[in-house]
């Protein structure tokens, strides 16, 4: 361990420094958020040494380069952020990225409200970490393009961990290496791991439900991270360097004050030390040919993203001269990101479920700019409405996905609960003019189509004496056992009547008096039903005893009740 640190110290002493100026100065400011210090400070941090694998990254290397010691906006913005901000280029969060902190923040403030997390401390981890996914560079579902994995931890400058996951999540089947924009040891992930996009998946790639697994992780043991000795418990506890305290915290700083959302791919990268693997260029340099050719007058411009000049020409100065301001085809001026005017259903209108079923329907939306063509990668919030106890198959009431290449977003399937009756599952994009869609669901009731006794036995009775055995049955729907159907149990009056008699076999209420018509039952999880004892008055005869399910299913049953035999 302590030629990890040793490593850490000397090659982050410079940043180190202007990381301790750079607190002193926000300290200083008494500007809202700034680092506090105090109990859980400097000293705690330095005394906070458990061994590397009780760490969530296994104390890995991370990003050491600061935040300008200038603000990114005015103190507050951060709460209201446009869909495309501007301001310091350090400042801007990818899209997916922002949306996955955010989406974290609001799960654990239903789940952990004690713990008072914000994003924007994600968003410190997180840069620190993986320079926020590497400048953003995920899919439309918020998975890294590439793997993002730290050294190998064999205790060579590092921590000593073997492999706990068959390299199942590092690809090492010896060590473990930390996985991810958050930076997680597989040992961790198997703990904290979580599905936060619904996707049915736990994976440390995605920033989705690496966000959330930091969060749960950072609000573990009971955690008010809103109190500073808690706070700066949380980031030890992430990687225990000192270092690395002043680093996230400084971050954390930054980032309160303001950020902006900038589009995936396009974030800044932080230089210095970080995860092991080299990281992709988000728009590569071609490489020049071994023997450029000139380009001739007459012949057509060369495709710019396979220029065949190899020379470096100035800035300043195009090639064959001319204006210096970029062209809108110029490689190094990004194309400006297609607005989103408005998003549409492309699933259908209705969509319904038997109770504790699953629907076979998905609300689904595509994000489309104002020539109808699709937009990619904006984040579309799913949201169940309304009095029902049903939720996605992840267990969420509300989740955010991205929109792929064709601007469609498909949220997960939704598990229908107990309770019956209509609700909405609404669409909606953080879009300033952009309204959302909603989608009506319904829950309907179990049903039964059979019915059918369990026992062939007659039933039989003597005046004033209860029956022997009691009636159990079986329903079924579509030839399986129908769990959970509500029914009814009537004596009647004839086959074709469905009143309740007046005398006859009787049930008992609660008090003990007669009560000839049960309803409120429900089967069991094997689709079975016993009814309660049954009991004969002074009237003899044969009796019908009716039994319906929600859904239509009915069973006829005979009652005979005898005279005493003579004395």
């Amino acid at each position: 361990m302590s030629a990890l640190f040793g490593r850490r110290l000397r090659r982050g002493a410079t940043t180190t420094a202007v990381a301790a100026a750079a607190i002193a100065a926000l300290s200083a400011s008494q500007a809202p958020g700034a680092i506090p210090s105090g109990p859980g400070g400097a000293q705690a941090a330095a005394d906070a040494n458990p061994p590397a694998d009780s760490s969530a990254t296994g104390n890995s290397p991370y990003y050491t380069e600061l935040p300008p010691l200038v603000t990114p906006d005015k103190p507050g913005t951060s709460v209201d952020l446009p869909a495309l901000g501007t301001g310091p280029a350090e400042a801007g969060i990818p899209a997916s990225v922002l949306a996955a902190y955010k989406q974290a923040e609001q799960s654990l403030a239903e789940t952990k409200p004690g713990c008072n997390l914000p994003w924007q401390l994600l968003a410190a981890i997180g840069k620190v970490e993986s320079g926020q996914a590497r400048g953003g560079r995920l899919d439309a579902n918020g998975t890294t393009l590439a793997p993002i994995l730290g050294p190998v931890l064999n205790g060579n400058g590092f921590a000593n961990i073997s492999d706990t996951d068959n390299g199942a999540y590092d690809g090492d089947s010896t060590h473990d290496r930390a996985v991810g924009p958050m930076q997680f040891i597989p040992s961790t992930w198997a703990t904290w791991g979580q599905d936060a996009n619904g996707d049915g998946r736990k994976d440390p790639n995605n920033i989705y439900d690496a966000a959330l697994a930091a969060g749960e992780y950072l609000c573990h043991a009971n955690r008010d991270l809103s109190v500073d000795a808690d706070l700066r418990q949380a980031i030890l506890s992430y990687n225990h360097s000192q270092e690395y305290l002043s680093t996230v915290l400084t971050w954390f700083e930054y980032y309160n004050k303001g950020t902006h959302e900038v589009p995936d791919g396009t974030g800044v990268l932080p230089v210095g030390t970080g995860p092991a693997d080299p990281v992709p260029s988000p728009t590569p340099t071609p490489t020049p040919p071994p023997s450029p050719k000139p380009s001739k007058p007459s012949e057509p411009s060369p495709d710019p993203s396979t220029p065949e000049s190899g020379g470096a020409e100035s800035p300043s100065t195009p090639p064959g001269g001319g204006s210096a301001s970029p062209s809108p085809n110029d490689p190094g001026t990004p194309a400006p990101k297609p607005v989103v005017k408005r998003i549409e259903k492309t699933g259908t209108g209705t969509q319904t479920a038997v109770a504790g079923s699953q629907f076979t329907e998905r609300a689904s939306v595509r994000a489309v700019d104002s020539a109808g063509k699709p937009v990619a990668d904006v984040p579309v919030r799913f949201e169940i409405v309304g009095d029902t106890d049903a939720r996605f198959t992840s267990g969420k009431s509300a989740l955010t996905l991205t929109t792929g290449e064709d601007g469609t977003a498909t949220a997960p399937p939704v598990q229908a609960g107990e309770q019956t009756g209509e609700f909405t599952i609404r669409a909606t994009v953080d879009v300033k003019n952009v309204a959302g869609v909603e989608y009506t669901a319904s829950v309907t009731a179990r049903q039964a189509d059979g019915l059918a006794r369990t026992g062939d036995k007659e039933l039989t009775a003597e005046t004033g004496k209860e029956f022997a055995d009691q009636i159990s049955v079986k329903a079924t729907y579509k030839g399986a056992a129908a769990s959970g159907v509500a029914a009814t149990a009537t004596m009647i009056t004839s086959a074709g009547s469905s009143v309740p008699r007046a005398d006859g076999p009787y049930f008992k209420d609660a008090a003990g008096n007669p009560l000839r018509e049960l309803k409120d039952l429900k089967t069991d999880a094997n689709g079975a039903l016993q009814l309660p004892k049954i009991y004969a008055d002074d009237t003899t005869g044969t009796f019908l005893l009716r039994i319906e399910t929600e859904g239509g299913a009915t069973l006829t049953v005979e009652l005979k009740v005898t005279a005493p035999p003579a004395a």
